[in-house]
């Protein structure tokens, strides 16, 4: 089978295009306070339910919707690095906040 320019270039676009949309296409999971990493950074899903005895660095406020680090925009729920392939609500709060510039 003889493979031309335009069959090659059609099938890598439509090739690229399929790896996109299924990036997209997979829902990640919530973040639960109970994963290792989320407990490590005393991660809570409602900042304002946060024991301001434990993490005396919490102030109202602070949430990851303003945080540096929160990679949703204004969605209810985003991204952050410091949990790859979970969300985060957009009124949570963890030790590792950082306000927006």
């Amino acid at each position: 089978m003889k493979t031309t320019r335009r069959t090659f270039m059609t099938m890598s676009i439509a090739g690229v295009t399929a790896l996109a949309l299924n990036k997209h296409a997979q829902a990640q999971a919530m973040l639960s306070p109970a994963d290792p990493q989320a407990a490590a950074l005393g991660y809570n899903s409602d900042a304002s339910k946060v024991d301001k005895a434990k993490f005396p660095k919490y102030a109202a406020p602070q949430a990851c919707g303003n945080c540096a680090l929160y990679q949703g925009g204004a969605a209810a729920t985003g991204g952050c690095p410091l949990y790859p392939g979970k969300q985060v609500s957009i009124k949570g709060w963890c030790s590792a906040y950082n306000k927006k510039a």
